[in-house]
């Protein structure tokens, strides 16, 4: 089963980490990537842009207009995922809760088991 873990940011957050939990972050995330690999349960990760590069398109009397930016009222966006690969949803709780953010007050995991996967030619 395939579940998507996704990373919320809240940039304040980010802002009042100190150089080790900075250290921390990134080093444990390499860790959670070699950890997925070595057991053949990792799929696929990538991390995002700040939402302030994005780009929205909604539809405007049935044709597609591209703005800046969401726009939204949010402190929280997301700023990445990991796509795994693992036997149940405990194993991909089991596995989030390796990833440093789940032990930084203020972030968040998210995980949700995908229902359609056409992973091209990966």
């Amino acid at each position: 089963m395939k579940y998507v873990i996704l990373m919320q940011v809240d940039p304040a957050v980010l802002e009042s980490l100190t150089e080790e939990q900075q250290h921390t972050i990134q080093s444990g995330h390499g860790d959670f990537m070699d950890a997925t690999k070595a057991s053949g349960e990792f799929v696929a990760t990538n991390a995002l842009a700040d939402p302030s590069r994005s780009k929205v398109i909604r539809s405007k009397g049935g044709v597609p207009e591209v703005t800046d930016g969401p726009f939204v009222e949010a402190k929280e966006f997301m700023g990445g995922y990991y796509l795994i690969d693992v036997e149940n949803e405990e194993r991909a709780i089991e596995l989030a809760k390796l990833i440093p953010d789940s032990t930084i007050d203020g972030l968040a995991l998210e995980i949700r088991q995908v229902m359609f996967f056409d992973g091209g030619d990966m």
